[in-house]
């Protein structure tokens, strides 16, 4: 069970808003949120709506760096309890408070999407999972507050999903982005498989080298993938066979790349038909016997990890010293009637 309240009421407006976001945005999430509780699925699509809306003003507003202070200024009115004006940022606000999202996570977010307009450059493994981190990971460990996560590993799990989901989305994406001049493999692994740079975003990188570098990239996502399927037995039962489905459905995709020859001009997905299959799949089990695996956080991912952990013990202290403070109220009160009793009787 969350700890938190649910999500406010959101409009009718809004809440169409989220779930078109949704179906127009990712069919692997929308299918897989579907199998959410109402309560998780209501949130887990608000905060959908408004990682999607900023990704987008990013990625299409052509407006630089002017696009990362409007986020940037959304997000402070957000935490800052401002009248908002787009559906999405009501959602998430909603979100935000009724689980207690720390403000680092989507801020690291944000940030990430800054390192995409200043066109960073990623020499090695580490950089980028430094990048996966904040635009994929923090998603994940918002959804697991969503889901009433408690514990360090467990947020350590969702964070390794995110890890996983955003190498299988880079290894999908390399001629895609390539055309759009960016480079998200490590530049080292290039270098050591002698392509230049210049020729992969050109497109005329060796096809065999660039295929031993999407192999090398998935089998490094499979690994974050096994040990996040891990961190299933500590989310809600009624949570598991959701974020089963989308695990998945996303890992789904490297075999897709590798079976079409890790070809850069055709972008993998998943068909309906086996998008369905992987969901039963997932469905069939959901009261497996499941042990978190208790490796600390990655390196890229701790600092969230943090975030999340410090958020719920302060909601547990915050809960506490409430509850604490009702029942030294009503011990008063009792008291207080046990005075007024005496008194009267003494009166009398």
């Amino acid at each position: 069970m969350p700890l938190h309240s649910r999500v406010s009421p959101l409009s009718e407006e809004d809440r169409t808003l989220c779930d078109e976001a949704i179906f127009s945005g990712s069919k692997s999430f929308d299918a897989a949120s579907r199998l959410l509780p109402r309560d998780v699925r209501i949130a887990s699509r608000a905060l959908y709506a408004f990682c999607r809306a900023s990704d987008d003003l990013v990625d299409e507003g052509g407006m630089g760096r002017a696009s990362i202070a409007q986020l940037q200024n959304r997000l402070n009115a957000i935490y800052g309890g401002a009248s908002l004006a787009l559906p999405c940022d009501r959602a998430f606000a909603s979100v935000v408070e009724g689980y207690a999202i720390p403000k680092a996570i989507p801020a690291a977010m944000i940030e990430g999407f800054t390192w995409d307009e200043d066109g960073r450059v990623y020499h090695t493994l580490s950089d980028v999972l430094d990048y996966s981190a904040r635009v994929a990971s923090t998603v994940g460990v918002m959804m697991a507050l969503i889901m009433g996560c408690t514990t360090r590993r467990g947020f350590a799990r969702a964070a390794d999903l995110g890890l996983g989901m955003q190498l299988t989305n880079i290894a999908r994406d390399i001629g895609e982005d390539a055309g759009r001049g960016r480079i998200y493999l490590p530049l080292d692994w290039l270098h050591e498989t002698g392509v230049a740079p210049a020729d992969l975003l050109n497109g005329r990188a060796d096809p065999a080298a660039i295929a031993q570098l999407t192999a090398r990239l998935l089998t490094v996502a499979d690994g974050y993938y096994r040990r996040a399927l891990t961190g299933l037995g500590a989310l809600p039962v009624s949570c598991r066979p959701a974020i089963k489905s989308a695990a998945f459905i996303y890992r789904d995709i490297g075999r897709e790349i590798a079976l079409h020859g890790y070809d850069l001009n055709r972008r993998a997905h998943t068909s309906t038909i086996r998008k369905l299959t992987l969901i039963a799949r997932a469905a069939a089990t959901p009261l497996q016997a499941v042990r978190v695996n208790d490796a600390p956080a990655d390196r890229s991912t701790a600092f969230l990890v943090d975030a999340a952990h410090a958020a719920v013990m302060t909601s547990a202290e915050n809960t506490t010293e409430t509850g604490f403070a009702r029942l030294l109220e009503l011990m008063m009160t009792a008291e207080e009637r046990r005075i007024a009793d005496a008194t009267l009787r003494e009166r009398a």
